[in-house]
This record gives structure tokens, sequence and C-alpha cells, in this order.
């Protein structure tokens, strides 16, 4: 049984119970999406290998450190059972994991039913929220929308006009499965975790940030911000998803994204329209109190050009090349492949 996702497809192999993980694997493929539009109309070759190798690598320096991870290994090109990532010559797209319950969340318009949700999953679910963490506030942040710096113990009486550095990061919480994510206080935050403790996923969420970040710089790359998922079994919270990649975190290498983020920043250059039909969607059904907000769109992405799907297939591969240390993939430098970028 599989199901996909905007970006991965997501593999059954043995279904979870009220009691026992199951078994299955997350398939990486090269599809990317920006502003919550799902699949957009390109792909880009070899994102999907380049995600799964540093997912890959990012739980396994977690599992090191003591930090339980639902990932049980990569699975060879040929096929085969699961394997660490140092076992395999080429990079791998399919990333074998535990599997947990992840039941329906009813809801009314944007009033969603968290009670039943968990009432569904007992002891054994997905956590329904992505716990986000930042290291550093750039300009255009939505947290500079929402929150004073005086909120965050910083001593500006407003937010400054370069990025802000923070000596220790800001974790927050959102919704993971509403149709427009939406940040949540702490305390309605630990209510939508069920018998998850709030204070564990800060706690993982700092460390996995820590370990993230110290490795990011070893690689010469600045790691700004991420976010994980979380499931809880039996009284323990594990890591889940996806972490320590180009999708779920933040990099920059000489103040240059490696992210989807130079795929936003170019739809907003070239395709205003679309981007700007998005927003007025998404604001439209939030004041109706409605969570499809996609159907109300009145244009559509378009294609990108040729170029640039390949500079982003090198930023891509260069970037995973640097992160794992190891030359996974036939690409340029970084330096050379960030150059790419500032060429767009």
């Amino acid at each position: 049984m599989a199901r996909v996702t905007s970006v991965k497809e997501f593999r059954i192999d043995e279904a979870a119970t009220d009691s026992d993980l199951g078994e299955g694997s997350f398939v990486f493929t090269d599809d990317y999406s920006v502003f919550d539009w799902g699949k957009m109309p390109d792909e880009v070759p070899d994102k999907g290998a380049s995600l799964c190798s540093m997912g890959a690598y990012s739980f396994e320096l977690l599992e090191s450190e003591g930090v339980p991870t639902h990932y049980r290994g990569v699975v060879p090109r040929g096929g085969g059972d699961p394997v660490p990532l140092a076992d395999v010559d080429e990079p791998p797209t399919e990333m074998a994991i535990d599997l947990t319950q992840v039941p329906d969340l009813p809801h009314e318009g944007r009033a969603y039913d968290y009670d039943a949700y968990h009432e569904a999953a007992g002891e054994n679910y997905l956590i329904p929220l992505e716990v986000v963490f930042r290291n550093r506030v750039p300009v255009g942040s939505s947290l500079r929308r929402r929150t004073d710096p005086s909120d965050h113990g910083l001593d500006f009486t407003a937010w400054p006009d370069d990025a802000v550095d923070l000596a220790d990061p800001i974790v927050e919480f959102s919704t993971k499965y509403e149709k427009s994510d939406r940040y949540l206080t702490r305390e309605e935050a630990d209510a939508v975790a069920g018998a998850a403790s709030i204070d564990d996923l800060d706690a993982i969420a700092r460390e996995v940030n820590r370990i993230v970040t110290e490795r990011a710089a070893e690689a010469d790359l600045r790691h700004e911000d991420g976010k994980i998922e979380c499931l809880y079994y039996r009284g323990e919270t594990r890591v889940a998803d996806a972490v320590g990649t180009f999708d779920e975190n933040r990099f920059s290498y000489e103040d240059t994204q490696i992210s989807k983020e130079v795929l936003r920043q170019h739809h907003k250059r070239t395709q205003p329209e679309w981007v700007e039909t998005v927003r007025a969607a998404k604001a439209e059904a939030k004041r109706e109190d409605v969570a499809d907000w996609k159907s109300r769109c009145d244009a559509a992405p378009e294609p990108l050009d040729d170029g640039v799907v390949r500079v982003a297939r090198d930023l891509y591969a260069a970037g995973a090349n640097a992160y794992v240390g190891r030359e996974l993939f036939d690409a340029p430098p970084l330096d050379s492949a960030i150059g790419e970028v500032w060429r767009l």
C-alpha cells in the first residue's frame, strides 16, 4: 500500500496497530512544493536522492547521540534490506522507517476535532504538530509579523532591518494537518499533542537543532532554522518524518540559501501574479472560515526554464555532498553552484 505526499511516496509494508509500530518506507521523488501548493509542474533531478541522503545521515547522527527516531536505514537502489548510508554506493531514494498511526482529523470549516484524533490514536500516533526551531530571524520571517523581540527576551524595541542571529534558539509549534497551518501558543500546542509531553517535544527539538547545526558548521554551512515531526509510542517521543534536509531545514552558504527558498523567491520574481493569487485565496478562505483555499485560485504556476531547473539540481546535489561529507553526486563544488544561483 502506498500514499503520495507532495514530495515523497509513503509506502506501507506492515500497518501500525493500537499496540505496535508498523514498517514501511519513504520513497523520495524529484517533485517540489512551494507556498503549500503541492506538486509543482517541474521536477528537480536528484532532489529526492539528495533529501534521502541528507535525512539518512541526520537520523544516523541523532541515533548516535541517543535521540530516538523512526529511522531503520536506506534501501539500496537494487532493493534489499535496509542498510546504513555508508553501505550504499549510489545515492538512495528510499528510506525504511517504523510506522505509527495517523487517524483522520475531523473538521467543520476551520474548527478541527483533536479530541476525536486522539481518541482514535490511543498510545501510538503521529503527533499532529510541527515543532519549529530558529537560530536566525531573517528579514521577511513570519516571526516578525507575529511577535515582538521582547517576546523572546531580545533587547530590541522593534525588529532590526537586518537579520537577527539568536544566542538561544526560538522553538515554536504549528499545526500539521490543517488545510492552512497556523502557529499555536504553548498551551494550545499541549492540547493538540495529546498524551505526548510538550516539554519533551521542546527538548527534542533543541537537541536535533544542536546536532544538525554542529554538522552544518563542519561542512561550512549555516543552519538557520528547521522543523521536526514526532511520533508517540508507549510513552516515548521519537523523531519522525525527515530531518536535516533542504526541505525541512534552511541552510545557507556565504549568505545564500540552500533550500527550496531559492525556488520560492524565483517564483516571487518571475510569477508574481500566481503568488498573489495564492496569498489572496488563503486570506479569503481564512475570512470565510473554510479550510479549502486552493480551489479559490484562478491561476496555476507555470513550468520553470530548463536553466533554472539545472541550477536547482546542482544546488541540491552539491549541498548534499557537503553535508554528508562524501561525493555521492556528480555535482560542481558548492561555491560554484552558489554562483549559478546568484546569476538567476
